[in-house]
């Protein structure tokens, strides 16, 4: 439930300019900040996170396959290589620490390279599993029970994990609000 305070400011959000909407909403989902944009040039009252939510979700699975496709490339891998490097955007290594993916053994690295890449060899995109309040066990487990999916459903799959991220990421923007 929102406070006062917060519903007041969502009301705001019908205020605010292209450019600090989408520097508000971009990062909601992965580097794909075009979902953003077209929330921003929808015509909708902005009453509710849920309100947010539905309206993105939709705006994603009305694109087209290629965006939809652009968007699940958009992510990095779970305990992957841009994560080593420090690159992942902070949503994604909050995520990622959260579940204990930065604390992984080497092994458990190994393992967990070996896992995305035989997975985005298969299927074309990485494995995207919204991993807040999941165990490394749990993310374990869920490559090893999806990987023999045919693609379509692991695509289907992929785009609903997208909105549990996103719908994670709006809460925490809401707290924040």
């Amino acid at each position: 439930m929102l406070n006062e305070v917060q519903k007041e400011r969502l009301d705001g959000l019908s205020n605010l300019n292209k450019e600090d909407f989408i520097l508000l909403f971009g990062s909601v989902y992965e580097h794909s900040d075009w979902v953003a944009e077209a929330l921003y040039n929808k015509t909708v009252e902005f009453n509710s996170v849920e309100t947010l939510k539905h309206e993105m979700k939709l705006i994603v699975d009305n694109s087209d396959m290629e965006t939809k496709l652009a968007l699940l490339r958009a992510h990095p891998d779970l305990a992957g290589k841009a994560a080593l490097a420090g690159e992942l955007t902070d949503s994604s290594t909050e995520e990622q620490a959260g579940a204990g993916l930065d604390q992984c053994t080497e092994a458990e690295l190994a393992h967990f390279l070996t896992l995305n890449n035989s997975y985005k060899d298969k299927f074309g995109f990485p494995f995207i599993m919204a991993v807040k309040g999941a165990t490394k066990a749990q993310i374990l487990e869920g490559f090893i029970s999806r990987t023999p999916n045919d693609r379509q459903t692991e695509f289907d799959t992929a785009i609903q994990e997208v909105h549990k991220i996103a719908g994670f990421r709006l809460d925490a923007l809401s707290v924040a609000v």
